[in-house]
């Protein structure tokens, strides 16, 4: 070990900004935080290089004494030994430091007006919620980096226990000096205080893990349902293209024949004319919107997807909901015929799927299993208008009962 892995000053401070960094020097041992007086590690020189760079051992001792407590009148203590060396004679040599209070390690550092903002903080908190006892402990610098909105975090918190699940949008939250989009943009650390600060009462729903509004009792912004009347004489008000609540779609109750699903957005605004019929578009894997949509379980269902694995997981998705759903332009030929036009599917899907006809379930281990190249997708946009027009005329089209567009 040469002189210059010798600990240094710098060195030692560098050690209890550790400390600081983690949050150990805001909380006391009992809660996990540094213990004192506090042993730091110093490296120095062995007894070669007492005899060998006996000069550059008398700077670094002199080093240390200058940075130390007994010099600056804070900071750290050195340990120190004496040694009997053949040729030097007796000479005193440090061995170890340490820190001896908490405040000696908050001056090094110069943390002392951080660490006593700290401890104003967590007195309001603990006045205001004193369920948040145990998370400061653990949590102690996240509420120091937000000292100065900590009032206000308060204020939502103590609003929150008051007013458990209240069933209205965050935008009707009324409290003094706190507007939404502070609460917005701050909903992970909100989740995380809000799970402590109500875990007493029923106002928390742990199953809703990715959604604030559901989770504290919000009224969130509902899914949307976009759908197109395909036959002028339904139309509601006159209208043709609607985004509606699912909740309220599941009410429409129309009298129609037929519903069409389609995943692309153009392909269900482009779709044609077809008498008693509309056309559902851009749910994607949201399919469950439609779960309680019951009026669909008495009307022609018809779904038309990529032709990828993860077109055929939606369509065996939408059938567990729906069991007598058929596909739309998912077959082998309309595959094969669009040979040219294919592309690569970036992720299959994991797994079987028990839902398939015979028919599409060869299709899709066609896919599953690089039978016709590798990750083989035909995406629905890509295939032709003419081939759509005749496969909704019934030209193309697997089976029975796929109607004539409006001529």
């Amino acid at each position: 070990m040469t002189a210059t892995d010798w600990s240094m000053p710098d060195d030692l401070a560098a050690q209890v900004r550790k400390l600081w960094d983690r949050g150990r020097l805001l909380v006391g041992a009992e809660g996990g935080g540094a213990a004192f007086p506090l042993s730091l590690r110093l490296r120095g020189p062995d007894r070669r290089a007492m005899s060998d760079a006996f000069d550059d051992v008398r700077r670094w001792v002199r080093a240390l004494e200058d940075g130390s407590k007994a010099r600056r009148g804070f900071g750290y203590d050195i340990d120190w030994t004496e040694i009997d060396h053949r040729q030097l004679g007796r000479n005193r040599v440090p061995t170890g430091a340490s820190i001896p209070t908490r405040d000696d390690a908050l001056r090094l550092v110069g943390k002392q007006r951080q660490a006593d903002r700290f401890e104003r903080l967590a007195t309001a908190t603990l006045g205001a919620c004193a369920e948040l006892g145990a998370w400061i402990g653990k949590r102690p610098m996240t509420m120091l980096e937000h000292g100065d909105e900590w009032e206000k975090i308060l204020a939502v918190l103590v609003w929150f226990r008051a007013n458990p699940r209240p069933g209205i949008y965050l935008r009707q939250l009324d409290i003094a000096g706190v507007d939404t989009k502070f609460i917005e943009a701050r909903k992970p650390l909100f989740t995380e205080l809000l799970d402590v600060v109500l875990c007493s009462s029923d106002a928390v729903d742990a199953s809703a893990k990715s959604s604030f509004e559901g989770r504290f009792g919000l009224l969130s912004k509902p899914s949307l349902v976009r759908f197109r009347i395909l036959d002028p004489r339904h139309r509601i008000a006159g209208l043709s293209d609607l985004s509606v609540p699912a909740a309220e779609f599941a009410q429409l109750a129309p009298k129609l024949r037929r519903v069409f699903i389609t995943e692309n957005d153009i392909n269900g605004l482009a779709f044609p004319e077809v008498r008693d019929a509309m056309v559902i578009f851009g749910l994607g894997y949201a399919l469950d919107r439609l779960a309680e949509v019951r009026w669909l379980d008495d009307v022609e269902l018809h779904y038309w997807g990529d032709i990828d694995t993860h077109g055929f997981a939606i369509l065996d998705r939408l059938r567990a909901t729906f069991p007598h759903a058929t596909s739309l332009l998912m077959d082998e030929r309309t595959l094969l015929d669009h040979r040219a036009l294919w592309v690569p599917e970036s992720s299959r899907h994991p797994g079987s799927l028990a839902r398939l006809t015979a028919e599409e379930r060869g299709v899709f281990e066609m896919l599953a299993t690089d039978r016709l190249g590798e990750r083989v997708r035909l995406e629905q946009e890509r295939i032709g208008y003419g081939w759509v027009m005749r496969a909704i005329e019934g030209d193309v089209a697997e089976g029975d009962g796929v109607p004539a567009p409006i001529t």
